[in-house]
């Protein structure tokens, strides 16, 4: 099929956190295999850990212990583990790219809703709205985090949906599209006054795991997917079908929430190092201009 090209402006962007603004995704193998061998089990192959990626924790968690057969309980692993995270965690920094891709979009915020028709003008630069959307549960989204509240500080509270939300049915996670639904309801629940409510197709998901590509593409959500390169190796010739939501990770679904085989509604990139925001019909302010200070364009 031809892909689609006449999408409309991004209006909101949806971020994954683990792999894709932070550098959890290699702490978290070590810290699985350092688990591993001391119960003498081999280490995690990429194969397994592709499907642990961008899964609430309990669902990665029943999925690796099925596969590892370690000789303990679901609670004594999930003890040891944090442990061991707790130690770890603390050392995550920033992915390439993504300081300077989550400050200019804050700084969009300067772009005033024209409030003639009240709706952005689409033909104006206007603001991109960001929430975050993340399996990691609140205790380990502290630990991740405690030491980098300068780049999660654009995420308003108000717009972090976490993995244990209380708003989220049990065994809803990814790779089920409710966690970006909700994301982007908590936007459209504190949009300023005069600004039309933002539909799926205005948003753009930002994720790194298989999973998280299948959510955003069954909430009917434009995709971007920058994976850890050891993952796009495991997926190597499949692309496409990652892109599409086609790997089934969900299994059965309503057929209208299945993207198709380059479509032109995912794409994917190396990093988020200069990253082409007219694409996406997205204008960044100058970068003298202050996120504190509004501007009519």
């Amino acid at each position: 099929m031809a892909p689609r090209t006449d999408f409309p402006p991004v209006r909101a962007c949806l971020f994954d956190m683990d792999g894709l603004i932070i550098d959890t995704e290699d702490i978290y193998t070590v810290c699985v295999n350092l688990l591993l061998r001391k119960y003498g089990r081999p280490d995690m192959p990429w194969e397994v850990k592709a499907k642990l990626q961008g899964r609430p924790g309990p669902s990665a968690t029943k999925l690796l212990m099925e596969w590892a057969q370690l000789p303990i309980t679901v609670e004594e692993y999930a003890r040891e583990l944090y442990a061991l995270h707790s130690v770890h965690f603390p050392t995550t920094q920033p992915l390439p790219g993504m300081v300077k891709l989550l400050s200019d979009l804050d700084r969009t915020r300067v772009y005033e809703v024209d409030q003639e028709n009240g709706n952005p003008n689409t033909n104006k630069p206007h603001r991109v709205h960001i929430a975050l959307a993340t399996s990691s549960h609140e205790s380990n989204f502290k630990l991740k985090t405690a030491h980098l509240q300068d780049v999660f500080s654009v995420f308003e509270t108000h717009r972090r949906v976490l993995g244990d939300d209380k708003r989220i049915e049990p065994g809803r996670g990814k790779p089920l599209p409710d966690i970006f639904l909700l994301a982007l309801k908590t936007i459209n629940e504190s949009l300023p006054a005069g600004e039309r409510p933002i539909a799926p197709e205005e948003c753009l998901v930002f994720e790194d795991s298989v999973p998280g590509v299948e959510a955003g593409r069954r909430a009917g959500m434009r995709v971007v997917w920058c994976p850890h390169p050891m993952l796009k190796k495991v997926f190597e010739g499949r692309e496409a079908e990652v892109l599409a939501g086609h790997i089934g990770e969900a299994g059965d679904v309503d057929v209208h929430q299945l993207g198709e085989i380059d479509d032109g509604w995912a794409d994917y990139y190396e990093s988020m190092v200069d990253f082409p925001y007219e694409k996406y019909g997205i204008t960044i302010p100058p970068a003298e201009v202050s996120a504190e200070g509004g501007v009519t364009v």
